[in-house]
């Protein structure tokens, strides 16, 4: 064990997780690649887990932050005007789409998740709310309540009476084979009989991840969130899209994941990638709805300017070079070879994902940790999860060229014929 593991053991709890057999220290970053305390360099594939969304000393966002610096400011509080807050929410307002819209910054997604089941539980006065079977929204008491995998759930106890909707578990056995307009008619009539017995009157919420994150990027087809936002306007319970993971243009196909579903949520929570590895994270919601907490509120470190400059100078950047599209092309070229690969490797049980958010399904926990192992050796880095271990989930920054997704493509590839001929001989 490293003298730096060792302290860490020490005096970090047990159940913050590292990567790796032997885990590394990353001292420095350059483009789409770290380097470790050994000086061994790394494609990143998982981006500090989705945030480090632009790569790693871009002179746009140090110049950004070193500009605030010069200034002597690095915090005031949202008791005084924030020029950068104020520049920023103009900015995801108009990108949201949401009428009147109005923009609330926390410090993380769990943050933004929380104040987001807050404004939907007040307007509605109910603490019923919905959400996706799979799904994860945070690590604090209510985001735990509408987290819908064991694995991350210390306890039953919530502030929320939450039920769970089907919608990205295509793997269970009542909606294998099924197309996909017939698993979303499955899933609609679901959730109609959970509203027809499950609840009474007056659900607040549906909260959801268009693609899902500790869930292995399991998502739901296209379509499905519009189907089920129609039943929910009968009733006028609010949607909620958790865009942590899948804002800014990741998927390729939309700026926010929801809109691959041809859907404007009434608010939606965002956070990990905006900052490029600085904390920020909000809600952008209807401005009724924002405005209709009666009691005074702030966060002390939401606005910050320094998180404000990195934020903006990070999605003018995104918007500048066209990222989304960036993630279309270089996504492709790894999904396309994953997919091939998959012809000929048993391992791999499923490929999915979008733009730059792609997963391979394996048949164990063991094999994933495999590959994790495998590929480091190779020099990528990748992330793992799924509701039972058993997938490899990558999101490399949206600045990927075509040359490193080929060469990160080749990494993956070999290190999943690695573990195939190791399960042949087995």
């Amino acid at each position: 064990m490293s003298e730096l593991l060792a302290r860490h053991r020490a005096v970090i709890p047990n159940w913050v997780a590292l990567n790796y057999n032997e885990p590394i220290e990353i001292v420095s970053g350059k483009g789409n690649r770290v380097v470790d305390a050994d000086g061994k360099s790394y494609l990143d594939f998982f981006a500090g887990i989705l945030t480090n969304m632009i790569g790693y000393d871009v002179p746009e966002v140090r110049e950004a932050v070193e500009r605030q610096l010069a200034t002597g400011v690095v915090h005031t509080s949202t008791v005084y005007l924030l020029r950068g807050q104020i520049e920023l929410a103009e900015k995801i307002a108009r990108l949201s789409g949401i009428p009147d819209a109005k923009v609330f910054f926390t410090n993380s997604g769990t943050e933004a998740n929380e104040t987001a089941l807050l404004l939907a539980t007040y307007a509605r006065k109910s603490d019923q709310v919905l959400a996706m079977r799979q799904s994860y929204h945070g690590r604090s008491f209510g985001a735990i309540s509408v987290t819908s995998n064991r694995s991350w759930k210390n306890n039953s106890l919530s502030p929320l009476n939450v039920h769970f909707l089907h919608g990205a578990d295509r793997q269970l056995a009542q909606f294998k084979g099924l197309s996909d307009a017939d698993y979303i008619a499955a899933c609609v009539d679901d959730l109609r009989h959970v509203l027809a017995t499950a609840v009474s009157n007056d659900v607040a919420a549906l909260i959801a991840e268009p693609i899902q994150g500790v869930g292995g990027f399991t998502m739901a087809p296209d379509g499905l969130f519009a189907a089920y936002k129609e039943v929910l306007d009968e009733q006028g319970i609010l949607f909620i899209s958790d865009e942590v993971q899948t804002g800014w243009g990741r998927t390729g196909s939309a700026f926010f994941g929801i809109q691959n579903h041809g859907v404007t949520p009434d608010m939606m929570t965002f956070a990990k990638g905006l900052g490029n590895g600085f904390a920020v994270g909000g809600v952008v919601a209807r401005g009724d709805l924002m405005d209709s907490l009666p009691a005074v509120g702030l966060a002390t470190f939401g606005g910050n300017p320094i998180s404000m400059a990195a934020a903006n100078a990070t999605l003018d950047y995104v918007l500048d070079h066209d990222l989304q599209a960036n993630a279309a092309r270089t996504g492709k070229i790894i999904m396309d070879g994953l997919r091939a690969a998959a012809e000929r490797l048993p391992i791999m049980r499923d490929v999915r994902g979008k733009g730059l958010m792609f997963a391979v399904e394996l048949e164990s926990p063991a094999q994933a940790a495999r590959f994790m192992e495998e590929s480091k050796k190779a020099g990528l880095l990748a992330g793992k999860g799924g509701l039972y271990g058993t997938a490899i989930r990558m999101a490399p920054p949206l600045t990927l060229t075509v040359e490193e997704a080929t060469e990160g493509l080749s990494i993956i590839v070999h290190a999943l014929e690695v573990i195939n001929a190791e399960a042949v001989t087995q």
